[in-house]
């Protein structure tokens, strides 16, 4: 839990940071966040990492779905969806996702949703709607902070099936190696030559925080909290991104809270309790498959035990 929350409280962060880095191109400079936390993750792996355990062709069609989707498509939706609708409606759209993870995640695990946690995410994603504003815009708008939810679902659910396999540093460093080339490829071509620059100091600043805290540490934190928790109890703790990010812009001088802030804040902490609280389903099991006994044969005209039995295993 504490993983979980502290995750989503430093994705949070990202918003006030990302000031700093605001007249840097933008998929150049995601494409040099992303290559720098899997640098820095990958080092790990090759210092402090468990024992390797190659990935399968399935691993790595996961890992380029999960940098596709979770990743650079995700990137891409925010940025276009910000030139035709407000961030506030961005930020609701994207506080559902406790909603889809606790609805999905549990099938996925070959559990069913419990529904006092999809009520609990009901309330969560009520409380970051609140305190994101709810905003306007137009239909395009909607549609492409549609895509970045989508994105962000698949963030989370996508590491289900490769947790188990590779672990949660592999995971954060292959999808975040995967996804550096892909958001240069897109920063290409839409700035051209001008994707990336030399950072100010003020930038540099900002990259190594994005990079370090909230890619590598905040991925690691993520990745392990869905391991333990399952993505339907985690997803309750994506509600803290809007609340992380009016802390951050009131510890920063930026902005002070008002009401709706405040209540949005209670509402996705009073959801997060109640979901923690909620008994999930166990998993289903798996019917054992019936396994055929020969009759055992004997020889009449020979004075023998049977020859043989069988054994059956579930």
């Amino acid at each position: 839990m504490a993983g979980a929350g502290s995750a989503m409280f430093l994705v949070g962060t990202l918003t006030a940071v990302s000031a700093t880095i605001a007249g840097y191109p933008v998929f150049g400079g995601q494409a040099v966040r992303y290559a720098v936390a899997a640098l820095v993750l990958l080092i790990v792996v090759r210092v402090a990492g468990p024992p390797a355990r190659r990935p399968s062709l399935r691993d790595w069609l996961l890992l380029a779905a999960l940098a596709g989707t979770g990743l650079v498509a995700f990137n891409v939706c925010i940025v276009a969806a910000t030139q035709d609708t407000s961030p506030a409606t961005i930020g609701t759209v994207i506080a559902t996702v406790p909603i889809i993870l606790a609805l999905i995640g549990p099938l996925l695990e070959g559990r069913r949703p419990a529904p006092s946690l999809v009520l609990a995410a009901c309330v969560v994603a009520a409380g970051a709607a609140l305190a994101n504003g709810l905003g306007s815009g137009s239909l395009r708008g909607l549609l492409l902070s549609l895509g970045a939810l989508a994105g962000e679902v698949c963030f989370s659910l996508l590491a289900v099936p490769l947790l188990p396999r590779l672990g949660a540093l592999r995971v954060s460093a292959y999808s975040a190696a995967l996804a550096a080339p892909m958001l240069l490829a897109v920063g290409l071509a839409v700035d051209g030559a001008v994707v990336l620059r030399t950072p100010t100091a003020g930038e540099l600043a900002g990259f190594a925080y994005l990079s370090v805290v909230v890619t590598t540490i905040a991925f690691l934190l993520w990745y392990g909290a869905i391991g333990r928790l399952g993505a339907d109890r985690a997803g309750l703790f994506a509600g803290l991104i809007p609340v992380s990010a009016v802390i951050t812009t009131v510890a920063l001088g930026i902005d002070r809270p008002g009401a709706a802030d405040l209540a949005g804040a209670a509402l996705v902490a009073a959801g997060v309790v109640v979901g923690l609280r909620a008994r999930v389903a166990p998993r289903e099991p798996v019917a054992p498959r019936e396994v055929a006994v020969p009759e055992v044969v004997t020889c009449e005209s020979v004075d023998t035990a049977p020859i043989g039995t069988a054994r059956g295993s579930a």
